[in-house]
């Protein structure tokens, strides 16, 4: 019977006279005492177990397993055999032979019996040693392989051979299995170890289930502010500035406030488009209160693992309360305060918790005493109703686009380090940049600092200015085309735009015509409003749209009709959804004055404006379309008559046009003038250059 060694570490078993006999061959590979850790060796007595019937070796196996699983944390590195023993209970020599030597025992009939172990690679030898006395001798042969020359050779001699195949017992099974999980365990516990060090494990300051401070709030937190921003260096915006100031107040003074009975505001929201100054006046908060400051963005709530942004809100206001009275600034707030269950399909659940918990802490079964939530957003159509109610947020302040006399505060307050020169009028400025934000005023500055520099001067000119506004709507500046037809053909393009618009009551005045091209543009014709366009009426758009149409009227007039070209593509667009809003959202058409569209329209959602679009009707649809062409009809008919009538005046200008390649506003007038009579509201004095105020 075959018998099976291993090194086996027992608790408080000892076999006396048992003999530990580790030195013999298995597989070719020779096993030592030292395969057993040294702290095995000291343990209890090893012993051999022998197998004297296949039952007894498996139930011998069976308790081995046993064993070995009682004892997992000692045991295993015992566990290094291979496979059965190459011998029954004989002892098998470590002596090797040659393969050149085998094949001449072969030849002379020396050789008894072959096994063949590893595929044929290597054989165990019974021979006939003559040195020996002729005595049976076991020898290892490495084989190259195993050949049917070789096969055949043996079937001659009638030598009994047998091939064997390596079998792996149970012991290496399970080293092999925990070997395959040796590596998740080790980072398991590499982690757990790390998030021990770091004090954030089970109950941690970094949150239940949340390792290495992943659950805590990233805010920044800052005792005394310093952000260089005070509500001086805030301007364009008085009515948001006034809303804060008295927050401020009331965190510096709150008694005067309580004693009346007035409880501090829990949320003030920030609405407004992008560039506004929305977080400038968080910062002015910051710089004013005096009181401990956090700040954070929306974005950086969520994570990419569940619960881990609503862990994050309960760790911001837990610092928060103990650091009251302070201010919590989030910025983007949309990203988390999105409403719940809009959309086809609702919304990610992992920002709703996160949603959920916000509102918790703000206005919950606790409260919170102290702190108030100050958050910016550009998106609160998209904001959760529960979010804006009182008692959460407050406050709803408007920081919106600033009307003329904010643009010149803001610019009087982004020019205070600036040199300027005398021709340069910040109030002019202001009104050749409607629609301009805080920001893209701060933006026309700097790029007019940049532009002087550029061109080696030591102060900021009004042509400077021009140029940076220029590049700012229309684009880079292009190379000037070289005289031909297409310069001409613009020429009369932008002429056309600018007469008309000026012999069309209630159109803006002309501030320059140029032929440099910007951006797509291969010439531009400029217009300043008279006045701040916060309310526009029927006259007015009706000239914009004459105006629009003016550059295809002069082609059509002065080149013929099939000359006409594509560089009219923008302007039809443009007055286009001009007549459109005037029938459909304005109520200026013989439609009446009904508002035609629905608010689902303006939606962001794809799948809202799609609905929309087709909850109308095909009788009002085609009553909006007619409508629109009726206006753009006229509009350019109107157009017509002034090219006609002007062809004279329109030749003189494009003449100086073509020499100069600029013509400004007030020189466009003077020459138009000559030639026609400009309607009483839309003359315009020649403006008087003054000096600049910082």
């Amino acid at each position: 019977m075959a018998a099976s060694s291993a090194c086996l570490v027992g608790n408080g078993l000892s076999t006396p006279g048992s003999k530990l006999s580790l030195n013999k061959e298995i597989y070719g590979k020779y096993l030592s005492p030292s395969s057993c850790l040294p702290s095995l060796r000291k343990a209890s007595t090893s012993i051999v177990v022998k197998a004297s019937s296949d039952q007894n070796q498996h139930e011998g196996r069976r308790g081995f397993l046993k064993l070995l699983l009682g004892n997992a944390g000692l045991a295993l590195p015992a566990i290094v055999g291979t496979g059965k023993a190459l011998a029954d209970d004989q002892e098998v020599s470590s002596s090797r032979m040659s393969y050149s030597r085998f094949l001449e025992y072969l030849d002379k009939d020396r050789v008894q019996k072959v096994d063949l172990y590893e595929n044929g690679t290597i054989a165990i030898v019974e021979a006939l040693s003559p040195e020996l006395g002729n005595r049976v001798q076991r020898v290892r042969v490495q084989l190259p392989g195993l050949s049917q020359e070789l096969l055949q050779k043996f079937r001659e001699k009638n030598i009994d051979f047998a091939a064997h195949n390596a079998q792996e017992d149970s012991g290496s099974l399970l080293f092999n299995l925990i070997g395959n999980l040796a590596f998740p365990l080790i980072l398991i516990g590499g982690l757990f170890l790390l998030s021990r060090r770091s004090g954030g494990g089970m109950g941690g300051p970094g949150g239940p289930g949340f390792p290495l401070n992943i659950g805590q709030s990233k805010a920044k937190f800052q005792m005394e502010p310093n952000t260089g921003v005070t509500f001086d260096d805030v301007a364009g915006v008085d009515e948001a500035k006034q809303d804060f100031m008295e927050v401020v107040e009331f965190l510096k003074k709150p008694e005067r406030f309580t004693s009346i009975g007035a409880r501090i505001p829990k949320g003030v929201l920030l609405i407004g488009p992008p560039g506004t100054g929305k977080t400038l006046l968080a910062k002015a908060i910051a710089g004013e209160a005096g009181v401990p400051f956090f700040s954070i963005s929306g974005s950086e709530f969520v994570e990419m693992f569940v619960g881990v942004g609503a862990s994050r809100v309960r760790d911001l206001f837990k610092k928060a309360k103990e650091n009251a009275p302070c201010i919590v600034f989030v910025d983007e707030i949309d990203a988390v305060g999105r409403s719940r269950g809009a959309g086809i399909g609702g919304g990610n659940d992992e920002r709703e918790q996160t949603l959920n918990q916000l509102l918790t802490e703000m206005d919950g079964f606790e409260g919170n005493t102290g702190i108030i939530v100050v958050a910016a957003t550009n998106r609160a159509d998209i904001l959760d109703s529960a979010l804006l109610r009182p008692g959460r947020f407050d406050r709803q302040v408007m920081v919106d686009v600033p009307d003329v006399r904010g643009r010149t505060e803001i610019l009087k307050v982004h020019g205070s380090n600036k040199k300027f020169e005398g021709d340069v009028s910040l109030e002019v400025v202001a009104m050749r940049t409607p629609g301009f934000s805080g920001a893209d005023l701060a933006n026309l500055l700097n790029e007019a600092a940049i532009l002087a520099g550029r061109r080696g001067k030591t102060s900021i000119s009004s042509k400077e200015i021009d140029d940076s506004i220029d590049r700012i709507v229309a684009g880079m500046e292009g190379t000037v085309m070289t005289d031909g037809k297409s310069k001409s053909l613009v020429a009369y393009h932008e002429v056309g735009h600018a007469i008309c618009g000026t012999l069309t009551p209630g159109h803006d005045a002309v501030q320059k015509v140029t032929l440099v091209p910007r951006g797509q543009a291969r010439g531009l014709t400029w217009f300043i409003p008279s006045d701040d366009p916060t309310l526009i009426s029927k006259q007015q758009l009706f000239a914009r749209i004459v105006g629009g149409l003016g550059g295809r009227a002069a082609e059509e007039i002065i080149f013929g009709e099939s000359e006409v070209t594509t560089g009219a593509a923008g302007d039809l667009q443009q007055i286009t959804g001009l007549a459109k809003q005037m029938v459909t959202t304005f109520g200026m058409s013989d439609i009446g004055p009904w508002s035609l569209m629905d608010t689902s329209a303006q939606s962001q959602d794809v799948i809202m404006r799609m609905m929309a679009r087709n909850s109308m009707s095909e009788r009002l649809a085609e009553d909006i379309d007619v409508a629109t062409k009726q206006i753009s009809d006229k509009a350019y008919e109107i157009a017509l008559t002034h090219i006609r009538n002007n062809r004279e005046a329109m030749d003189k200008i494009v003449e100086v046009l073509l020499e100069k390649e600029t013509v400004g506003g007030d020189e466009f007038r003077a020459i138009l003038s000559e030639f026609v009579e400009i309607p009483v509201e839309n003359r315009v004095e020649p403006a008087a250059k003054s000096a600049v105020a910082v």
